[in-house]
C-alpha cells in the first residue's frame, strides 16, 4: 500500500479574505501561535514603566526626541534628535530596550530566535514579540516614558563620525511623525503641518542639513543605491484589491535611513573593537561567474564595469550614475542588483558591498529583527563589562537561523503578494495592457505591467511559429527563423490570456509583431567581435 496521508487543518474556504496568508503561513513553516509560557511571561510586566526601571539610565526624557514612520506603523523601535554641534551636528538615535524585557534563555526569547523577525502581510503582521510588548511597552509611543539604548554621534561638516557612544536610556517621544507629513514640512513647507508640530520643526530642519551631509558623504563613498519601484496594495472593504500604487520615496524616508546606517555602522565598530562574537550584517560582491555575465551583458550595451576582477561598490555606482538618464536605465539596474549576492548574519566580519562598509551590523530594529536583539545585548555586555558568553560556532548557528527566518519571511510575502496579485487579475482576462520584459527563461519571458505591477508569462509556445535560443549572460531569447528578441527590459504589450488562482500564475500573449528590424545586424555585429554567443536551444513546442 502507499503513503498514507491524514487531515491535520481545515483552513476554510479558500477565498475567503486572509485565506492567502493562512495558506502561506503553513506553507513556510511560520510560527503563528503563543505558546502559554510565552504568554504567560509576556503578562507579568507592568503597563508602564515603573519608576525603579530608570534608575542608572542617563534621562533622556526632555530632549524632543520624535519617531518617523509609515502611516499604517504600530511598532516604532527608533526615535531621532538632531542639534548642531559647532560646525556639525550631535545625532541622537534612540532604540527601544527590548533585551530589557527579553532576557535569554526566557520562554519569550526562545520564541522569538524561533521567528527570527516579524513577518509583514498586507494588512496583518506576524510579529516576533507578543503585542503587549511589539506594541505597547518597548514601542517608543507618543507622550510616555520608554526604556531605550541610545546612540550618540558627533557628526563633522562633510559627514564623518568623529566619536560615538552607546548608553542605556529612559526617553519620552515628543511626535509620532510619518514620512509624509515630515517631508510636506521640510520640503513642502506646509504651514498648517509646521504650526502643529512648532516644537520639533526647529530640530527636524537641523535633521534634514545633516541628513544632506550624510548622503553627500554616501555619494562619496560609493555606497550602491538601487531605486527599483516598489508597490504598495490597497484593498476595498471587502479586502480585496482596489488598486495596486508605486510607493513614493522622500527626503523623510532617506533622512532616517542615513540616520539609522550611522547608528549600526557605529555599533559594528564597537563590536569589532571589542571582539566580540555577535551577527554582522555582511554582503559579498559579485562571484567570478556572475561577474562574467554581467560584463558580458554590458559589453552588448557598449558599457563596462571598473574593478577588473574585483569591482567595488563604487564601481557599481559609477556605472548606475553613467545610466540613470538612458531609457534602459532600469534594465541595467535590475541586471546590476542580480549580480550581486543576498545579505546575510554572520560573526564572520566580511564588511558591507552594497553599502560600501568594512563594519556593519543591524542595531535598529529590536522589535522585529532578533539580529537586532543579540547585537543589543552584546553591547550591553561591553558597556557593563560583563563576559560575552556566545561562542564563535553558536553565533554562527545564530547568524545562520535568523538568514533563513528572513528568507522564508520574504518568500512567505512575495507569495501571497502574487496570490493577490492574481486574484486581481482575475477580472482583467482578455485586456490588454503595456509592460517591460522583467525576466528571460529558457521557456518564456516575464512580463511586468506598467499600471497595475503585475507580472506574468509568456511562455514560450505563444512566441510564434519559431525556435528560441536563450542567451542567459544577456538576458534574452533570439527567434531562429525570425531573429526577434525578446530581451530584458524591452517594452511590448500583452493581452491576458489566462489566470489559475491555485497555482497563482498570470499567462500572457504578445499583442502584434515584435519582430525586430535590427535584430540580425545586432548579432551580426556580436558574432563579429566575440564569435558565436553562447546559447541553450528552446523549442517550441507543437
Amino acid at each position: 500500500s502507499g503513503p498514507v496521508g491524514r487531515i491535520v487543518e481545515v483552513l476554510g474556504d479558500h477565498m475567503a479574505p486572509g485565506m492567502e496568508i493562512e495558506v502561506a503561513i503553513r506553507g513556510h513553516d511560520i510560527p503563528h501561535t503563543w505558546p502559554h509560557a510565552v504568554l504567560d511571561e509576556a503578562g507579568k510586566f507592568p503597563p508602564q514603566v515603573e519608576p525603579n526601571a530608570v534608575g542608572g539610565r542617563e534621562d533622556l526624557r526632555k530632549i524632543k526626541l520624535v519617531t518617523i514612520d509609515g502611516e499604517d506603523a504600530r511598532d516604532f523601535d527608533d526615535a531621532v534628535y538632531c542639534e548642531r554641534n559647532g560646525k556639525g551636528w550631535r545625532l541622537i538615535v534612540a532604540i527601544a530596550d527590548v533585551s530589557n524585557y527579553v532576557r535569554s534563555g526566557s520562554a519569550l526569547d526562545e520564541e522569538a530566535y524561533r521567528r527570527g523577525n516579524s513577518v509583514y502581510f498586507p494588512q496583518q503582521v506576524i510579529p516576533m514579540l507578543p503585542e503587549v510588548l511589539s506594541n505597547v511597552l518597548c514601542s517608543l509611543n507618543p507622550h510616555v516614558d520608554r526604556l531605550c539604548m541610545a546612540c550618540e554621534m558627533d557628526i563633522g561638516a562633510r559627514g564623518e563620525i568623529k566619536k560615538y557612544r552607546f548608553f542605556e536610556a529612559v526617553m519620552h517621544s515628543a511626535a509620532r511623525l510619518t514620512y509624509t507629513k515630515v517631508a510636506a514640512m521640510l520640503v513642502a513647507h506646509d504651514a498648517a503641518l509646521r504650526r502643529e508640530y512648532a516644537e520639533v520643526v526647529p530640530m527636524l530642519e537641523e535633521l534634514h542639513g545633516l541628513y544632506k551631509v550624510l548622503n553627500g558623504a554616501r555619494q562619496r563613498r560609493g555606497a550602491v543605491d538601487f531605486e527599483l519601484p516598489e508597490t504598495k496594495i490597497v484593498f476595498d472593504a471587502n479586502r480585496k484589491i482596489e488598486r495596486i500604487v508605486p510607493l513614493e520615496r522622500n527626503d523623510a524616508h532617506r533622512l532616517i535611513e542615513e540616520c539609522m546606517l550611522a547608528a549600526n555602522v557605529c555599533a559594528a565598530e564597537l563590536l569589532k573593537k571589542h571582539k566580540v562574537p555577535a551577527p554582522y550584517r555582511i554582503h559579498e560582491g559579485p562571484t567570478t561567474e556572475k561577474l562574467t555575465d554581467l560584463r558580458e551583458f554590458l559589453f552588448e550595451l557598449g558599457l563596462s564595469l571598473g574593478g577588473g576582477d574585483s569591482p567595488q561598490a563604487p564601481h557599481y555606482a559609477k556605472l548606475l550614475a553613467s545610466v540613470a538618464r538612458r531609457p534602459d536605465a532600469r534594465l541595467i539596474q535590475t541586471v546590476l542588483l542580480r549580480s550581486l549576492s543576498q545579505a546575510l548574519y554572520s560573526p564572520d566580519n566580511i564588511g558591507h558591498f552594497a553599502l560600501g562598509y568594512e563594519n556593519y551590523t543591524h542595531f535598529t530594529s529590536p522589535i522585529r529583527r532578533y539580529p537586532d536583539l543579540l547585537v543589543h545585548r552584546a553591547i550591553k555586555n561591553i558597556l557593563q563589562r560583563r563576559p560575552h558568553k556566545v561562542s564563535l560556532d553558536h553565533a554562527r548557528e545564530q547568524g545562520e537561523h535568523c538568514s533563513m527566518t528572513e528568507r522564508r519571511a520574504d518568500e512567505a510575502t512575495r507569495e501571497v503578494v502574487r496570490w493577490l496579485k492574481t486574484e486581481y487579475m482575475s477580472a482583467h482576462v482578455g485586456g490588454e495592457f503595456d509592460g517591460i520584459i522583467s525576466g528571460v527563461t529558457s521557456f518564456g519571458v516575464f512580463v511586468e505591467l506598467n499600471e497595475v505591477f503585475v507580472d506574468g508569462l509568456i511562455h514560450i509556445t505563444a512566441l510564434g511559429n519559431d525556435y528560441y535560443h536563450f542567451d542567459p549572460a544577456r538576458h534574452r531569447l533570439i527567434g531562429e527563423r525570425t531573429r526577434g528578441i525578446y530581451r530584458l527590459g524591452d517594452p511590448i504589450r500583452i493581452k491576458v490570456v489566462r489566470v489559475d488562482l491555485d497555482e497563482a500564475r498570470i499567462d500572457f500573449e504578445p499583442v502584434g509583431s515584435r519582430e525586430k528590424s535590427d535584430a540580425r545586424t545586432n548579432l551580426r555585429r556580436r558574432s563579429t567581435r566575440e564569435g558565436k554567443p553562447k546559447h541553450s536551444k528552446s523549442r517550441r513546442r507543437r
